[in-house]
C-alpha cells in the first residue's frame, strides 16, 4: 500500500464509481459481491478482501462469508458465525471499524488457520452500513505484512463499504420486487385458470384450485405452467 495520499484518493474514487455502476446494472448479487472484493483489493493493494453478509433468515441471525477474491471457493462455502462471534460479529453489532495489527494475536479473530495458510498479518474490518444506519454485513481487508492502517485509509475503505452496501441492498430489493411481481402474475393466471375449470367441469373455486395443485404435483410442473396450459387450451377451443 505504498501510495501517496493523492494516488490513494484517486484510486478510491474510481472504486466508488465502479461500484456505483454496479448499482444500476443487471448483475446478479453474486457478481456484485465478486466485483466489490476485487475492486477493493485492487485499489487498496491488500492481499485479501473478504465480504460477509448478515443472514436475517437464520434464528438467531448469523453472518456468512459470501465473497473473496483470493480464497478457495470451497473455503468460503458454509462459513458463518454468530453475531456475538469474531471480529466480523463485533464490527456488525458495534457498527464501527476495527484495526488489527496481527490477526494471529487477536483473540476475537476466528480464521487463524486461513491466516496462517495465506500468510496474513494485519487487517481492517468495516461495517457495510446503509442510509438508515442498519448494518447488512462486514468488509475485511488483509495485508501479508505488518501494516498500520491510517485514518485516511480507514475512511476511504469505509466509503467503499457504504457504496457496496447500497449496491447490495439495491440488488436484493430488485430480486425481491421481481419475486413479488412473479408471484402476483402467477396468482392472476391461477385465478383465471380456476374460472375456466369451474365453467368447464362444474367445479367450485376450491375444487378447481385443488385440481390445478394436484396436476402440478403429478406432472412436476409449477402451478403457473399448469394454469398457462389450461388458458392456452381455452384459447384453442
Amino acid at each position: 500500500m505504498e501510495q501517496t495520499s493523492a494516488e490513494i484518493y484517486d484510486s478510491y474514487i474510481k472504486a466508488l464509481m465502479d461500484i456505483s455502476r454496479a448499482i444500476t446494472s443487471d448483475l446478479y448479487l453474486e457478481d456484485i459481491l465478486k466485483l466489490i472484493v476485487m475492486v477493493t483489493a485492487k485499489v487498496t493493494g491488500v492481499q485479501i478482501c473478504s465480504l460477509w453478509l448478515i443472514d436475517e433468515g437464520s434464528t438467531p441471525p448469523r453472518i456468512r462469508l459470501k465473497a473473496s477474491q483470493a480464497i478457495d471457493p470451497d473455503y468460503i462455502k458454509d462459513r458463518s458465525l454468530d453475531l456475538s462471534e469474531g471480529v466480523v460479529g463485533y464490527v456488525a453489532t458495534h457498527k464501527e471499524p476495527v484495526i488489527i495489527e496481527n490477526v494471529l494475536e487477536e483473540p476475537r479473530f476466528k480464521e487463524k488457520d486461513m491466516a496462517r495458510k495465506l500468510g496474513l498479518v494485519s487487517m481492517v474490518s468495516v461495517p457495510l452500513q446503509v442510509k438508515d444506519g442498519r448494518v447488512i454485513g462486514v468488509l475485511n481487508c488483509f495485508t501479508d505484512r505488518a501494516h498500520s492502517f491510517t485514518a485516511t485509509e480507514v475512511n476511504l475503505i469505509t466509503a467503499v463499504a457504504h457504496q457496496a452496501a447500497a449496491a447490495i441492498l439495491n440488488t436484493e430489493l430488485m430480486v425481491k420486487s421481481q419475486v413479488i411481481q412473479e408471484e402476483l402474475e402467477t396468482r392472476k393466471l391461477v385465478d383465471r385458470a380456476k374460472e375456466v375449470l369451474m365453467r368447464r367441469r362444474d367445479l367450485t373455486g376450491e375444487s378447481a384450485y385443488r385440481w390445478i395443485q394436484k396436476r402440478s404435483m403429478t406432472t412436476r410442473q409449477p402451478m403457473r405452467r399448469v394454469a398457462e396450459a389450461i388458458l392456452l387450451s381455452e384459447e384453442l377451443d
